[in-house]
């Protein structure tokens, strides 16, 4: 499990009481070709941060692939799905972007949902001499960008962001390690240790998912834990990476 801070815009929703969604691995790199007419179109999939992430990867293919005629891109951000763009990057309009977005959009991830984001596709396209027209430019596009979405899941490159309630416990310096042990056997997510100059305690932070019940379910531990004398203190909400 990994954590991750988010972008200025992709974290414009606070991760306190937010859904899960679904997101690439932080170092997922998903290309998927296909071919039509001797045109070839493709895909590339990375995770982005924010907006300027995204412009960057639509950047660096754009250098590193100086020979493709275009570089279309789309890209969906934030935890509800609120940044949306799309570029046709030379393409007649709506023949490119609009059909790369509406792949992120609508792609069922494992559990059935369509709720994909923090999630930049471009799509390359090298002419092959032979016009397309807009409903082949749409098909190819959209084809380019499911197959790098199922080759992501394929290589087992998703991930679920969940939200996180952080707290802190102030554990009894000869108490810590045992509590700390406890805690990670319930599953809770044990994220640091300090220790108070006074060396008789020790500060623990942690992190539970957002919800009543395991909010409830940590007061209780810490409470027998702690014979009643510790109650967990709220911290900062955040995000997490966990395997899908």
């Amino acid at each position: 499990m990994s954590t991750f801070t988010p972008g200025p815009d992709a974290g414009s929703s606070s991760p306190e009481h937010a859904r899960p969604y679904t997101v690439l691995s932080p170092t997922a790199k998903i290309t998927h070709e296909v071919e039509r007419r001797r045109s070839k179109f493709r895909a590339h999939l990375v995770r982005s941060e924010s907006e300027a992430s995204a412009q960057a990867w639509v950047e660096e293919l754009r250098r590193a692939y100086p020979d493709a005629r275009h570089h279309c891109s789309a890209w969906v951000l934030g935890p509800e799905r609120r940044i949306q763009r799309a570029h046709d990057d030379g393409e007649p309009s709506g023949t490119a972007g609009a059909p790369i977005l509406a792949a992120l959009m609508k792609s069922e991830m494992p559990d059935g949902a369509a709720d994909l984001s923090d999630v930049t596709a471009v799509v390359l396209r090298w002419f092959g001499g032979t016009l397309l027209g807009p409903g082949g430019l749409v098909s190819a596009y959209s084809d380019a960008v499911s197959g790098a979405l199922r080759g992501a899941q394929e290589q087992g490159q998703l991930r679920v962001r969940a939200p996180m309630r952080g707290f802190e416990v102030s554990a009894p310096i000869s108490e810590a390690g045992r509590w700390e042990h406890e805690l990670r056997a319930a599953g809770v997510l044990v994220t640091e240790t300090v220790y108070t100059d006074d060396g008789a305690h020790a500060r623990i932070r942690l992190s539970v998912p957002d919800s009543q019940t395991q909010v409830a379910d940590l007061h209780r531990r810490i409470a027998a834990l702690s014979a009643g004398a510790v109650a967990p203190e709220p911290s900062t909400a955040h995000w997490v990476d966990r395997p899908r």
